[in-house]
């Protein structure tokens, strides 16, 4: 089981609480855990990647063991805390303005 963290605004979009549970079958990445989160929660479908492209949304970052993974590419494995539900995997809507 997958632990993931999500920014208020899709909790309630999904009507979830903050922190979800999945599976991921296969390799634990990223590209898996979103696919897992689109398919079990059909209402975030485009709101987390480009419907199109896959590519995460401009104002989306991707945590992980205190480490920035926005830019990793989405098949690179996760880091094992995360695969092995000890850490959480976090989507955080980004702060932009002044």
């Amino acid at each position: 089981m997958i632990r993931v963290v999500l920014p208020a605004p899709l909790c309630t979009l999904a009507r979830v609480e903050r922190e979800i549970t999945l599976d991921v079958e296969g390799d634990v990445t990223q590209r898996a855990v979103i696919d897992a989160l689109e398919a079990d929660y059909p209402a975030l479908r485009g709101t987390i990647r480009d419907y199109a492209t896959q590519r995460r949304r401009p104002f989306i970052r991707f945590f992980a063991c205190e480490q920035d993974l926005s830019h990793e590419a989405p098949d690179a494995p996760l880091p094992a805390p995360v695969a092995a539900g000890d850490e959480p995997y976090l989507i955080v809507g980004a702060m932009a303005g002044g």
